[in-house]
């Protein structure tokens, strides 16, 4: 890190041990992400007892274009009530954080093509398939079975679906094929 770790106290008294316990886990962070330029830790209760407290810990990251802040709120998991438990979670989140901007970063996020859209161009109710019109005017066969959320026979020449598209035995086909919009009859 290129500037000092910063650990603050709220509402509790200052500990070497749990400063330690943060200290450690960030040499971690710093360790697997070289780009961490800052990082702020806040350790908190809402009460001022040394018993039953729900700790609230926050971790400020900065990174070359980006800020990654991670928190663990006591009111979603009783077992803040071990601030070690909470130190554990807020820098097992604040790594899968900083994966994801490294993979980003990198380049390596795995980018998903859109899926196909086209129109039932026709259809063969006693073979129980159809076809589907791409907009590059291919026609791609498909089976009544690969219909996910509508009815075969209540399809129509011109509804608008999505599918992917793999190799058949025939050529190219559909599977998967979701029923987008129905057709709208004109009166």
């Amino acid at each position: 890190m290129r500037l000092p770790l910063q650990i603050t106290f709220r509402n509790l008294p200052r500990s070497e041990a749990v400063e330690r316990a943060i200290r450690e886990r960030a040499d971690r962070l710093d360790h697997f992400c070289r780009q961490i330029m800052g990082c702020r830790v806040i350790v908190e209760t809402r009460h001022r007892q040394h018993q039953g407290n729900l700790y609230h810990l926050r971790i400020d990251l900065t990174l070359p274009g980006r800020e990654i802040v991670v928190g663990r709120e006591p009111s979603m998991h009783q077992a803040y009530e071990d601030v070690y438990v909470a130190i554990r979670d807020v820098f097992d989140a604040a790594r899968r954080r900083l994966e994801d901007y490294e993979r980003r970063h990198s380049g390596r996020v795995k980018a998903h093509e859109p899926t196909p859209r086209g129109r039932i161009a026709r259809l063969i109710p006693a073979k129980g398939c159809a076809f589907i019109e791409t907009p590059d005017g291919r026609e791609i066969y498909f089976h009544r079975n690969s219909l996910l959320n509508a009815d075969f026979d209540r399809l129509e020449v011109g509804d608008l679906v999505r599918y992917h598209e793999e190799a058949g035995e025939m050529g190219p086909q559909a599977s998967t094929v979701h029923v987008e919009r129905k057709l709208q009859a004109v009166h």
